[in-house]
């Protein structure tokens, strides 16, 4: 199996904060996880609240937990909110089923562990961890659609 690089973590996290500085985004924080939600690196902005690491690492935990984006996690939520609420509980509220969130994929599909964005828009956030997922020369689900591995494009 195997995990994503200190490297790679750091070249995803620097270019979603260089994004967003370009796109005059608020200030971002940025988790990255190896699997089992083990962190390899994180970084906040200036500016940043204090609770961001918690909603960046809520974001790559629900991305990890349900082996989908954070947003699809939101969207099962509206779905299905009896049977999230037990995933919530089941997982000590470590899941933040909001946008941002993604899992982070090696170029043959295989899975490397997940970025979490908090700090803008659900969907600047989002787009900022595909942004960076893809900046380190790695994949994302949509990225690895017509690959062996399955992945979650939809609920």
């Amino acid at each position: 199996m195997a995990v994503i690089t200190l490297a790679q973590a750091d070249k995803i996290i620097d270019a979603i904060i260089a994004r967003a500085r370009e796109l005059n985004c608020r200030p971002i924080s940025v988790v990255v996880v190896e699997p089992g939600a083990i962190v390899k690196a994180f970084k906040k902005e200036d500016g940043s609240a204090m609770l961001r690491f918690e909603m960046a690492m809520g974001k790559a935990y629900a991305a990890l937990a349900l082996g989908r984006s954070s947003s699809l996690v939101r969207v099962r939520t509206e779905q299905r909110p009896l049977f999230m609420d037990f995933l919530f509980k089941a997982s000590e509220d470590k899941i933040f089923a909001e946008g941002g969130g993604r899992l982070i994929r090696a170029a043959d599909g295989e899975l490397l562990g997940a970025v979490g964005v908090t700090g803008d828009k659900e969907e600047q956030d989002e787009t900022l961890a595909a942004h960076g997922i893809r900046a380190a020369g790695l994949k994302t689900d949509e990225d690895c659609a017509d690959l062996t591995h399955p992945v979650r494009l939809t609920n």
